[in-house]
């Protein structure tokens, strides 16, 4: 069984915004707050002035990159709002939101953590695998969950016109 057509542009919107707010979190969270990791810290540590502010200016890259996703989700469920013909489920919307957001870790994981080792979930360890899986893992569920909540939202109502 597959989606509507109708569900797509839904699904869309919370997708990209969940990969957006999902690369926050990450950037705030592990990058800022934590200070776990930075984008290029495992090529560059930031034990110096320089490589620091080389670590900061990439971290700002990627900030600026998922605030565009963010901002092109927004844009699409702004579009989606103006259309009767789409069927408005929070589940659904929650679902993508959450799928986009675990499709970010597990790319990011994949892609950052193992093939590039641009960064580890966290530098300040000789492990770095444990923690890089764990993070990989918390993605996969993020996907089912998202997945799960998307196909409960069916269920929700045919379309705002129908009532």
């Amino acid at each position: 069984m597959t989606d509507s057509p109708q569900r797509t542009p839904l699904i869309a919107a919370g997708l990209l915004m969940g990969a957006g707010l999902g690369g926050f979190v990450d950037g705030i969270v592990l990058h800022q707050m934590l200070q776990w990791h930075n984008m290029l810290s495992g090529k560059l540590p930031p034990d110096n002035l320089v490589a620091a502010k080389v670590n900061m200016y990439w971290d700002g890259v990627f900030h600026a990159g998922v605030w565009v996703m963010t901002v092109l989700g927004l844009r699409l469920l702004w579009a989606v709002g103006r259309r009767a013909d789409v069927p408005w489920s929070g589940r659904t919307f929650s679902g993508a939101l959450v799928l986009g957001w675990g499709l970010f870790n597990v790319v990011e994981g994949l892609i950052d953590h193992e093939l590039l080792g641009l960064h580890h979930v966290y530098e300040y360890t000789d492990n770095k695998l444990p923690w890089d899986l764990a993070f990989l893992a918390l993605g996969v569920l993020q996907l089912l969950g998202g997945w799960a909540l998307i196909r409960a939202g069916r269920a929700d109502g045919l379309t705002r016109a129908a009532g």
